[in-house]
């Protein structure tokens, strides 16, 4: 013998509201898919993603001379470039000076920079989408740290910056 539900249980109640449950047990005009019909979501569409196109640097990385003061700005003091550089690519969230300052850090304690300022050659690539050339990133501040230095700070400023009143 089946159960039957009782008649004076509120789940199992007839009523004409259309928000409360029907004779069966399940509410009606639900919102749930489990429930009712399941949601038809519409998906946006796909489109092709088009390629990233990467564009070769504005300067050659040895193209030093091309701007003599900061070529030698660079060779005396790497920190005042590296801060320059770390700023604008960090969007202001860093200081030139703290930048710089740990630069130096890592200069004096390490005695190789150029594992802290590769990482900034990458994010800049990668915020400009500029090629990795002529080699890696790491590879280009191992070997001409401060022609690497040079070209980035020259890249920056033929995109607008003025690197001048970076310097806090």
């Amino acid at each position: 013998m089946a159960a039957r539900p009782l008649a004076s249980s509120p789940l199992f109640s007839e009523s004409t509201d259309t928000n409360t449950t029907a004779t069966n047990g399940f509410p009606v005009n639900s919102t749930s898919s489990y429930y009712g019909a399941p949601d038809v979501k519409r998906q946006p569409a796909v489109l092709p993603a088009r390629p990233k196109i990467r564009r070769p640097w504005s300067t050659g990385l040895c193209d030093c001379f091309s701007d003599c003061r900061n070529c030698c700005i660079t060779c005396w003091c790497p920190c005042i470039t590296f801060g320059q550089i770390a700023e604008i690519i960090d969007k202001g969230s860093s200081s030139c000076g703290v930048n710089g300052a740990l630069y130096t850090l890592i200069a004096c304690v390490v005695g190789c920079a150029s594992c802290y300022s590769c990482f900034y050659r990458t994010k800049m690539r990668q915020q400009y989408m500029l090629k990795e050339s002529p080699c890696g990133d790491c590879c280009v501040h191992c070997c001409c740290e401060y022609c690497a230095l040079c070209q980035e700070y020259r890249e920056l400023k033929n995109r607008g910056y003025d690197m001048s009143i970076v310097v806090n």
